[in-house]
């Protein structure tokens, strides 16, 4: 059975795999809203397709219909941007750079002071290693094509219906091969993990020291705990004492922030005895206790004698 040439105002699109296997495109000719047109897909000269493979990318597209001539770029659907979005970015950036260069432009007649530069000797930290994988999307997606002239959509409506093979691009692997390339990329080399973790760990502890810097305490302020008490600094920025005579940070303190710990020895806790009603009912049941037991225990010695007859009571 013929498969038709055109679905519901659409042109199949048939794209051979394999010789086993074919996969069927639906494209027509883009037509935008009338009450929000988009200025980026223009309509007369933009394919749009719909079921297109979930490992499609924008190379493999424009190689499919690279006959049909020059094919400006390429948008799939869940990168589509609205209008008025772009406008009200475009409108954002103008007011932004508006004032930026009102105080410029006011203090163009004033000297300027010369800016110390502060140059950031950050350290870099090293990537992981990372292999060109195509992005997998939903099936069933769409996409649009914006052609660079009129006549290059209606060469590629025309020619749709033949079979074409879907063109491969050796960079990135699709199929089982890109799943081995994931696979690979997300367990790197030990020797490039450690490169980066300690690449991560020196720009962690730069970051620590630039905000210790720039902290409160730096620059003279009182700091108060969660308790409530206020950390005086020894002298501080201005020459003053400030919080009051509630404690004296130490130099070590003001370099790294932490407190010194000093080898206290433990104390024993001794337990008070007879201080409390529990410990006094305790004594007293241990002593009865113990006397009744001294009483089993005399009383057992008694019957012994009696046995004996050894027992003389007077």
């Amino acid at each position: 059975m013929a498969l038709p040439t055109s679905l519901n105002g659409f042109t199949v699109v048939p794209v051979i795999y394999s010789a086993s296997s074919t996969h069927y495109i639906y494209a027509r000719s883009h037509v935008g809203s009338k009450k929000a047109p988009q200025k980026s897909l223009p309509e007369g000269r933009t394919l749009f397709l719909c079921n297109i493979p979930p490992d499609a990318t924008e190379r493999e597209l424009s190689q499919l219909f690279k006959q049909a001539g020059t094919i400006e770029r390429v948008v799939f659907d869940v990168d589509a941007v609205e209008p008025h979005q772009e406008d009200s970015d475009s409108e954002e950036e103008e007011e932004e750079a508006e004032d930026t260069q009102g105080p410029e432009a006011g203090a163009a007649t004033e000297p300027r002071k010369r800016r110390k530069v502060s140059k950031d000797d950050a350290p870099k930290v090293v990537p992981l290693p990372r292999k060109p994988l195509r992005t997998l999307r939903p099936a069933g997606r769409s996409a649009h094509l914006v052609f660079l002239d009129a006549s290059s959509l209606q060469r590629a409506l025309s020619s749709a219906t033949k079979p074409r093979p879907w063109p491969t691009i050796s960079e990135e692997p699709s199929g089982l091969a890109h799943y081995v390339s994931l696979y690979d990329s997300l367990r790197p080399p030990l020797d490039a993990v450690k490169e980066h973790a300690d690449s991560s760990i020196l720009l962690f502890e730069h970051n620590l020291q630039k905000s210790k810097q720039k902290s409160k305490y730096r620059k003279g302020e009182a700091i108060v705990d969660d308790d409530g008490f206020t950390l005086v600094t020894r002298g501080g920025a201005f020459g003053k004492t400030l919080g009051g005579g509630v404690g004296v940070a130490s130099k070590q303190f003001q370099r790294s922030g932490q407190t010194s710990k000093r080898n206290r020895s433990a104390k024993e806790a001794k337990e008070k005895k007879n201080f409390y009603a529990f410990q006094k009912a305790e004594k007293q049941r241990s002593e009865l206790m113990n006397l009744k037991k001294r009483w089993e225990e005399d009383k057992a010695k008694v019957e012994a004698l009696k046995a004996s007859r050894r027992f003389k009571p007077y």
